[in-house]
């Protein structure tokens, strides 16, 4: 075996030889080497605050911007999904974390990319003093919290709705926790993810134009991306350049969703929960690609032999225990007191803080003008969402039974759904100004642009999740009409849908700060909301204001995520689910 090299390739064992396969993979592998290469490279630049980056809109220098974005955001996505699935398992297995992870997840969504911005950009660029990789790491930052929280929500809805009859046959085959984690649950919440994660990638898009823009002590820093490419073509009016960005990014999307989205999707049917085989899905090209290439196969059986290696030293370090019978018993009410006492202490010592701070430099009664804005602002989201889902929700399911409808319009709403709101920004200030119509109402459609396809990617992912044999009983019962829907669809995508109206709506408290500030050079139209005030006072630098916009935002999303969203979650985790 260890003279293997100095044979043949004739002489080599049939899994190690190259194949045809094989020639189509390596320049996609040497390719995504040479991205990270260049992308350290450029990160580890020298830099200095007050120093200005020089972005071109030449055409010929979006292939680099392009190259530099998708990097910034694969490595995002991969913080993201390590982040949901610690985050959701913790909140899905303990009552006392629960209590705290979720209001804390809804704090975290409804926060602004601008205040996330604010809060980690001076850290990061300590962190990597004289280095752009300071505002690289706050540019990731930023892309990640446009992530994060929809895959986080996802993953803690599939979590709380595992069948019973699957939870209890894990227990008979005795799994550990992290068994049942990685072998039951992860597997389980495996179709849903996947929708999510390329909903997220879209909304990752969607944000790429703020997450490249960066403010530092009043100095805009726009890093090389075509985020920042938008920005300066949108400043100095040059429609051409629009359409070139716009032309890349549609390339981008084509594909990731050749090489990413369609392999995941294809991959994740397989964890789909019915019993009869359903529809065979046609497998992507790349997909068979990855089972086929030798070069693959090999990177595999290295990474698997490492894992074994791994888990047969843990083995012997620490032997393995039987598994313990789970214990329902209540937690003592001394306990869940405690926790909510110390807990509670210490958001009430951080929101006095906060109080105080805004206090000491805001007057009572702008304070009370910002409830009367955030209410503004609450309106326009909360009809905009009724309305998505009205036309959102009868398509995403007439599509969503249509397995191969589904994978045919699957990069169009991914195009539509990263499509930034910016973009569109000429054609309303032009529409708005020429016919003389009503700021307040005219650009509220910016706000759901991007947010919409949330609520129709969710309806998609829980309709394809229905399990076959229920589409089959209710033909062969002759069930229809209303009673179809409330006997079959409804309990079927109910938990999807909750999960995305929830974050359509998170995302559009986020997007107001972009749509209620319409930009086209120098022409600017302002409507009333929270989100406009805290655009004009993060560009002022005037941070109590801009905490006090931030703090009235969240306050805002908070009570409707109390009296709203989370009792649907819990109605569709009592109630409305399929087991």
């Amino acid at each position: 075996m260890a003279l293997i090299w100095q044979q043949p390739i004739s002489g080599w064992p049939s899994r190690l030889r190259p194949n045809l396969w094989d020639a189509a993979a390596l320049p996609i592998v040497l390719g995504l080497v040479a991205l990270l290469a260049y992308g350290s490279q450029q990160a580890e630049a020298p830099f200095h605050v007050g120093d200005q980056l020089p972005i071109s809109l030449d055409p010929s220098a979006l292939p680099l911007y392009a190259g530099r974005t998708v990097l910034r955001m694969g490595v995002a996505l991969v913080a993201s999904l390590i982040f949901s699935l610690a985050y959701a398992a913790l909140a899905s297995k303990s009552r006392q974390a629960e209590k705290i992870l979720i209001p804390v997840l809804d704090i975290l969504q409804s926060v602004p990319v601008f205040g996330f911005e604010a809060i980690a950009v001076m850290p990061f660029i300590a962190l990597f003093p004289g280095q752009l990789l300071g505002v690289e790491c706050a540019s990731i930052f930023a892309i990640f919290t446009s992530q994060a929280w929809n895959m986080t929500f996802s993953l803690y809805q599939s979590f709380r709705t595992v069948p019973g009859e699957l939870n209890e046959a894990a227990r008979m085959y005795q799994l550990t926790p992290f068994q049942t984690f990685w072998r039951l649950e992860v597997p389980h919440a495996m179709p849903a993810l996947v929708w999510n994660i390329m909903m997220s990638v879209s909304g990752g898009w969607f944000m790429v134009v703020l997450s490249e823009a960066i403010t530092v002590n009043g100095a805009p820093i726009l890093l090389p991306g075509i985020g920042s490419y938008i920005s300066e073509a949108i400043a100095h009016r040059d429609l051409p350049a629009i359409f070139y960005a716009i032309i890349t990014m549609l390339i981008v999307i084509l594909m990731s969703d050749q090489l990413l989205f369609r392999p995941l999707l294809a991959w994740s049917q397989k964890y789909k929960n019915e019993l009869s085989g359903g529809e065979e899905m046609e497998r992507p090209w790349f997909l068979i690609m990855l089972q086929h290439a030798r070069l693959f196969d090999l990177g595999g059986s290295l990474i698997r032999a490492i894992l074994d290696l791994s888990a047969r030293l843990v083995a012997l370090v620490v032997p393995r225990r039987p598994a313990k019978p789970i214990d329902n018993r209540e937690t003592p009410w001394f306990i869940d007191w405690g926790v909510n006492i110390v807990f509670g202490g210490i958001a009430i010592f951080a929101a006095w803080n906060v109080v105080r701070y805004i206090t000491d430099a805001v007057p009572l009664d702008e304070i009370l003008h910002t409830v009367v804005l955030g209410g503004f602002t609450a309106i326009r989201v909360m009809v905009l969402i009724a309305i998505a889902s009205i036309i959102w929700v009868p398509i995403g399911v007439w599509v969503g039974l249509r397995p191969r409808l589904a994978r045919q319009v699957q990069p169009i709403i991914q195009f539509l759904a990263a499509f930034p709101a910016n973009l569109l920004f000429p054609i309303f200030v032009l529409a708005i100004v020429t016919y003389h119509l009503n700021v307040e109402i005219w650009v509220s459609p910016l706000m759901i642009l991007g947010t919409q396809w949330y609520i129709l990617f969710n309806v998609i992912g829980g309709a394809m999740a229905i399990p076959d044999e229920l589409h089959y009983a209710a033909q062969n019962l002759r069930v229809g009409g209303l009673l179809w829907w409330r006997r079959v669809i409804i309990p079927g995508i109910f938990p999807a849908y909750v999960t995305g109206a929830l974050t359509a709506a998170g995302g559009s408290w986020n997007a107001a700060v972009v749509a209620e500030v319409v930009k086209w050079g120098d022409t600017t139209l302002t409507a009333s909301g929270i989100g406009a005030y805290i655009k004009d006072n993060t560009d002022t630098g005037d941070f109590p204001r801009v905490a006090l916009g931030v703090g009235m935002l969240c306050l805002y999303v908070i009570l409707f995520n109390r009296l709203l969203w989370r009792r649907l979650y819990n109605l569709a985790a009592e109630k409305l689910r399929l087991d």
